[in-house]
């Protein structure tokens, strides 16, 4: 049996930019296609896999290094990878995308929801905590997030649908021939 290209979707923004509702529609269509998908959520990765970690910048790019070696390890034997995290560092983005490059391939999607329409979403009241002093190291308040310096694909959380913006990631995937 030949084994499929592995592949990782790693999904960046900002908190409340839509990275997990993109994600679970791209789940839905990859599994729906006859893919078997991993899903690293970055919220649920630092429940299982970085709980003692803070939110230090060696922190994060810790626990950016571990979903990218994870990744990576799916991705070689021929898996297909959906992450959703912050990952609010060009640099450590940059190092999951080496770690997965060794097996397959890394394609980095900038949600590039705005501030504004992030805060506007904040169910959780997280902005809100921030902003009032009370969460320190808050991506887009209190600690910067920098732009993904080589972005492979760019959609806008606040325009058109999760569905739309799944769409763009699945055209991509298949003009790089990782889909049928």
């Amino acid at each position: 049996m030949v084994q499929r290209r592995g592949f990782t979707v790693f999904l960046t923004g900002l908190s409340g930019a839509g990275k997990s509702t993109i994600a679970d529609v791209l789940i839905e269509a990859l599994e729906s296609s006859g893919r078997d998908v991993s899903v690293l959520d970055g919220d649920v990765v630092r429940e299982m896999l970085s709980s003692g970690l803070t939110f230090s910048r060696a922190d994060r790019d810790l626990n950016i290094r571990r979903i990218g070696w994870v990744a990576g390890e799916i991705v070689r034997h021929g898996g297909a990878v959906v992450v959703a995290a912050i990952a609010p560092y060009d640099e450590a983005r940059e190092e999951a995308r080496k770690l997965v490059d060794r097996y397959g391939t890394f394609v980095l999607v900038h949600v590039a929801t705005s501030l504004e329409v992030a805060e506007q979403r904040d169910v959780k009241g997280l902005y809100a905590r921030a902003r009032a002093g009370t969460i320190g190291q808050f991506t887009g308040v209190s600690d910067v997030y920098e732009l993904p310096s080589s972005p492979d694909v760019t959609v806008d959380g606040s325009v058109g649908t999760p569905a739309d913006a799944a769409q763009q990631i699945l055209d991509h995937l298949t003009a790089k021939g990782l889909l049928d």
